[in-house]
């Protein structure tokens, strides 16, 4: 299957990273490389960028997309180890990082990968294949109270608790192994009357068992901090998030950077100690266009935050 993916706010991101001739960029979720291509064509055959992804098939088709690109390194890891591989390839420093955390759509439309309710697939929702734990392990092996846990949380699903139930009395007779099994078993866990509304019911729960399978806000919430340490000053970051969770971490994240003081309100001078890492250039964050909804429906959810190191 062809590796297909439309990036999101392609212009609005790397424009929120002020690319400067000569620089050093991080993608820390390459992809397809739409947003890297962008990135390398304003660095016009200057300095250098730094592509990362966890999926060896999107490093590959990255590769095929930016082959006529002679300045790129690429790395198969997660983002999490950012740091380390910007200490390993740019220990002065990088000047801009962008992130963007929503799964491709060639992982969503390819039937083997398991992330969409959509196709009969084995339960699998691994971003990276090398990784053991799989949305099967997670299903089959977790305890109810874990299971309810993930979807309450992760997928803020309000019948958590009645889908972990249904999961675990299903599979007391037999595993559950397919995206169509689960599918039916959480129609069966939610009332008529609810499924009708706020589109598929499996939705929130595919949603919950992606991101326990692959860490996904764990990861972001450890690495933020670094991603910003590893900033030039004047140096940026540009994250794109796909749900409430993500962009929550990213908004905090920015905000504590920014004013991390610590000290009661009412004093007149900060004792605290803590300075600030640098400014949120986005107040609000920025969202997909008309235009842009009407040819990539994906975009609908996504926001984008930007910050600048001091």
């Amino acid at each position: 299957m062809e590796f297909k993916h439309v990036s999101v706010m392609l212009k609005e991101t790397v424009d929120g990273l002020n690319v400067k001739e000569g620089g050093t960029y991080v993608d820390c979720t390459l992809g397809g490389g739409g947003h890297s291509f962008e990135i390398l064509t304003r660095l016009n055959n200057t300095g250098r960028l730094i592509g990362i992804d966890q999926d060896k098939e999107a490093l590959a088709a990255a590769g095929e997309r930016l082959k006529n690109f002679s300045n790129v390194t690429y790395v198969h890891s997660n983002f999490e180890r950012v740091k380390e591989i910007i200490n390993e390839y740019s220990p002065e420093g990088v000047d801009g990082i962008m992130a963007d955390l929503g799964v491709s759509s060639y992982q969503f439309d390819n039937p083997e990968r398991g992330f969409s309710y959509r196709f009969d697939a084995p339960l699998d929702m691994r971003m990276d294949k090398d990784n053991t734990l799989t949305a099967y392990e997670i299903v089959n092996g977790y305890s109810e109270n874990e299971i309810f846990r993930i979807i309450r949380d992760y997928g803020e699903d309000k019948f958590a608790k009645n889908i972990a139930k249904h999961i675990c009395q299903r599979r007391a007779e037999k595993a559950i192994e397919t995206t169509f099994e689960l599918n039916e078993i959480i129609k069966a866990a939610i009332p008529a009357k609810f499924r009708e509304k706020g589109g598929h019911p499996s939705k929130k729960t595919f949603q919950a068992l992606r991101i326990e399978c692959n860490r996904e806000l764990e990861v972001l919430e450890n690495t933020l901090d670094d991603m910003i340490d590893c900033l030039k000053p004047g140096g940026r970051l540009s994250i794109i998030t796909f749900h409430s969770l993500e962009d929550r971490a990213v908004k905090n994240n920015f905000r504590n950077n920014e004013n991390p003081c610590t000290c009661p309100p009412n004093f007149p001078v900060c004792v605290c100690g803590k300075k600030s890492k640098g400014t949120v250039i986005t107040r609000k964050p920025i969202v997909a266009t008309e235009e842009e909804l009407e040819v990539n429906s994906r975009s609908q959810s996504a926001k984008l935050r930007v910050f600048e190191k001091k």
